[in-house]
């Protein structure tokens, strides 16, 4: 991988005919067409009138978007006014916006470095259309306000970036049909450049007026059949469509460092403008295309031999498609001769155009092939267009769903967007790296958490949570736990499930029981948590063994524990705390004698305190009693860990000899003022009990101090 790699570690998109990635690649993989033919009834629904639909032009298909009207306004903080007035285009891309987010494992809150926007959307016809008509809503509410609160598309970026309060570059894109592939280029290139550490990028179109067919016009872009027939001698056009798309990008040594999920990676990406070299403003350049392309390729370091696939613009016009070819095939001979080789597609010939988010959407397309290693179909294709010189070219159109065989190596793609007035993108793509796997500790149970602003977003973040492990049994339960707790914003309404295997989650989250399955709301204002230490008398044997065994966070203090106080008690503490099942008895009587007892609990809580604040739990004030007043105060400060062991080491000893009646032998140096558990101790015990050794200045100070306790 070169160090200029990009990692999209996050996705989302809503399609015709699919709310989310995952019903996209089934539709895709399935060959399922979005465009759809309209009856009459449905077009007089929409708005269309009789005498339009009487003419013989009239194409009666298109593409429905479901739901646009549909928006939680209050889980953003939108007013019910607000929430109208906003285009549909914004709504849908701040939901995708923090989808992408959640897919990617990222809270905003929680991610150390800035997160840039860079996305645009199609003419915001809504507000021409829905709003502008309405002269009281405009007098009410001004133009101006109408504009800014969410129909502008100078406020597409800005609006996500406050809305979700990501602080990096937040920048409105807009080239036409290549919209969302620039602007996944120029957050690339914002990441390389160090101007932010995550970005999201992608686009939106939504049409209005929605769900109606079109008339058709000899010579333009729409197709006279209601269909995208992308290479075909037939086509004649596309259909215009709507949707959004976002994808969530990373430098790739970081999402390595942090083992984000990598669903493909892009090694490099271009963009140009055609210029004055076409016929006409609005027609597409051999010489543009073919430039990017290669300029794509350089970037990336790769042949265009090792290219397998190639999401193309494919629009399906009997002069686009054939220039398309032309140009791919151009950037490719610089290095390769091969023939019939890379497989082509067109995403239109599914869902129609989606405009401003096309080049995304083909570019969520292909990554969703490279990670089940599968190409869809391109539908319609029969027989070549004439002017496409296939046979010598190194190119087919791929008709069928075929296993994506990694021939060269690895599995790699492009992706090309094509905009009105000569703005040309493409990515190169390879698939994800293989993911390292660490052997971890088997927990005998999981943590799930699970959290809403409503009560019932709570049950239904709980049903998609059932039904994305039911519907992925081979996902580790550790790595959902993890997304959870990490890459999730905590909300009021909360609900914890413990678990033990992907399936007994599943149950629990459709039937809880209330001894594994726990719900509630947090507090407004969380009070601090508070750690109590015990005294003894709470030891036993294997007493946090589990955690020992399954927690490295919780074994690698003990184990320093342990070490530290080899010299002190002549052995190694865990000896007695873990011991084989057959010594549990003799390591049982052992431990219980004063002097292993109060080094033992002090390691143990030490360790669990170390625990508790490794997961984020740190303690707001701790209290102790006996041995616990130790771990208390050297969790505080007062004094380092090793001098902490060494004295839980020595009042256990002191503790033993006086409990069993015996002398107290204590011994005192010249530059030592005073012992404190040993002062302590002897002015319970009594000094008429106390054996002090040492010179006689150093006694007669003891001595001193013991009269004051």
């Amino acid at each position: 991988m070169k160090s200029t790699s990009i990692a999209i570690v996050g996705m989302s998109g809503r399609f015709p005919g699919a709310r989310n990635v995952a019903e996209f690649w089934q539709n895709l993989k399935n060959g399922v067409e979005a465009i759809r033919p309209f009856s009459d009834a449905e077009l007089l629904a929409a708005g269309v009138s009789a005498d339009e639909l009487a003419q013989p032009e009239y194409v009666k298909s298109g593409v429905v978007l479901e739901d646009l009207d549909k928006f939680d306004a209050a889980f953003f903080g939108f007013s019910p006014k607000d929430a109208s007035i906003m285009d549909p285009q914004h709504r849908i891309f701040l939901e995708c916006a923090w989808e992408a987010l959640e897919d990617a494992g990222h809270a905003p809150e929680n991610f150390e470095g800035s997160i840039g926007v860079y996305a645009g959307s199609g003419m915001n016809s809504y507000m021409i259309h829905n709003l502008l008509t309405n002269p009281r809503l405009v007098a009410s509410a001004g133009l101006f306000l109408i504009r800014q609160t969410g129909n502008d598309k100078d406020v597409l970026a800005t609006r996500v970036s406050y809305e979700l309060n990501l602080h990096g570059p937040s920048i409105s894109v807009q080239t036409a049909c290549s919209t969302s592939l620039v602007a996944v280029h120029l957050a690339c290139q914002s990441l390389l450049n160090q101007e932010c550490d995550m970005a999201l990028a992608g686009g939106v179109t939504i049409e209005f007026p929605h769900g109606r067919g079109y008339l058709y016009r000899e010579g333009e872009i729409l197709s006279r059949d209601g269909h995208c027939r992308a290479f075909d001698a037939d086509s004649s056009g596309t259909v215009f469509s709507s949707g959004a798309g976002i994808v969530v990008l990373r430098r790739l040594e970081d999402a390595l460092a942090d083992r984000d999920t990598i669903h493909a990676v892009i090694l490099g990406s271009a963009i140009n403008n055609d210029g004055a070299r076409k016929v006409g403003y609005l027609a597409p350049s051999v010489d543009g295309q073919s430039e990017v392309i290669a300029e794509a390729l350089g970037v990336a370091g790769v042949a265009a031999s090792d290219i397998s696939y190639v999401e193309t613009h494919g629009t399906g016009t009997k002069v686009g498609d054939p220039i398309e070819v032309k140009a791919l095939t151009r950037a490719f001979r610089e290095s390769t001769q091969g023939k019939g080789y890379c497989a082509i597609g067109s995403l239109k010939t599914n869902i129609g155009h989606l405009d401003a988010a096309a080049g995304v959407a083909g570019l969520i397309k292909t990554v969703l092939a490279l990670r089940h290693r599968q190409i869809p179909p391109s539908l319609h294709f029969r027989k070549a267009n004439p002017l496409i010189d296939f046979e010598t070219s190194p190119f087919y159109v791929n008709t069928g769903l075929t296993e994506w065989k990694a021939e060269r190596g690895l599995r790699r793609a492009g992706v090309t967007a094509l905009g009105i007035g000569g703005t040309n993108a493409h990515v190169v793509l390879e698939e994800a790296p293989p993911v390292e796997t660490h052997a971890a500790a088997k927990k005998p149970y999981q943590l799930l958490v699970l959290s809403a602003k409503t009560a019932s977003a709570l049950e239904h973040a709980s049903q998609n949570l059932s039904a994305h492990l039911q519907n992925h049994p081979e996902l580790p339960l550790q790595d959902a736990v993890c997304t959870l707790q990490l890459g999730r914003k905590a909300f009021v309404h909360r609900r914890t499930v413990v678990a033990s295997t992907n399936e007994e989650a599943v149950k629990l989250l459709a039937k809880p029981e209330p001894s594994r399955v726990f719900s509630g709301q947090a507090a407004a204002s969380a009070p601090g948590v508070v750690f109590m230490f015990s005294g003894q008398g709470s030891q036993y044997v294997n007493m946090g063994r589990e955690l020992y065994e399954t927690e490295a966070r919780f074994r690698a203090p003990l184990d320093h524990c342990a070490e530290c106080l080899i010299p002190d008690l002549g052995l190694d503490l865990r000896t007695l705390l873990y011991p084989p099942e057959q010594d549990s008895a003799a390591a049982a009587q052992k431990l219980s004698h004063t002097a292993f007892t109060q080094p033992a609990l002090f390691s143990i809580e030490y360790a669990l305190a170390q625990w508790w604040m490794a997961h984020g739990i740190a303690p707001s004030a701790m209290i102790g009693h006996s041995i616990g007043e130790y771990v208390a105060a050297c969790l505080a400060g007062v004094f380092s860990l090793e001098d902490g062991l060494h004295l839980s080491a020595i009042r256990g000893r002191l503790m033993g000899e006086m409990s069993s009646g015996s002398m107290l032998s204590v011994a005192v140096a010249a530059d030592t003022l005073s012992l404190p558990t040993e002062l302590a101790l002897a002015a319970i015990n009594g000094p008429e009990q106390c054996v002090v050794s040492g010179p006689t200045d150093a006694i007669q100070k003891f001595a001193g101090e013991l009269e004051k306790r």
